[in-house]
Formats: C-alpha cells, structure tokens, sequence
C-alpha cells in the first residue's frame, strides 16, 4: 500500500546551486496551511506564510 504525501509543491522558483537559492511554495495537504521553502547548497528554511492579520494562509486544494 502506498502512502500518500502529506506535502504539495504548487510553486518552484530557481535552483539550490544558484546564489539566491531554490524557493518553493508548498501546501500540507492535512491542515490547508501554505510553507515558504527555502533552500541554498547545504542550507535552507521554511516558514508558514502569513496574512496581513498575522495568521497562516490557509489553501484549498
């Protein structure tokens, strides 16, 4: 039985060898909750993205 992936990449900019790195904007699939993803040789980082109120930006798949 294969399981399913809980994450979705709806959005992919550059390449984790350029010099501004790779950013991909994903979706949780479970929560709806919309991850900025960055990433640039060995480093990298993700973060929820927030409306202007503050709270999580919620996507409907």
């Amino acid at each position: 039985m294969r399981k399913e992936n809980r994450f979705e990449v709806i959005y992919t900019e550059g390449t984790s060898l350029s010099d501004n790195g790779q950013k991909k904007i994903m979706v949780d699939k479970e929560t709806g909750v919309t991850y900025l993803v960055w990433k640039s040789g060995y480093a990298g980082g993700i973060t929820p993205l927030l409306d202007h109120s503050g709270k999580p930006v919620v996507t409907v798949l």
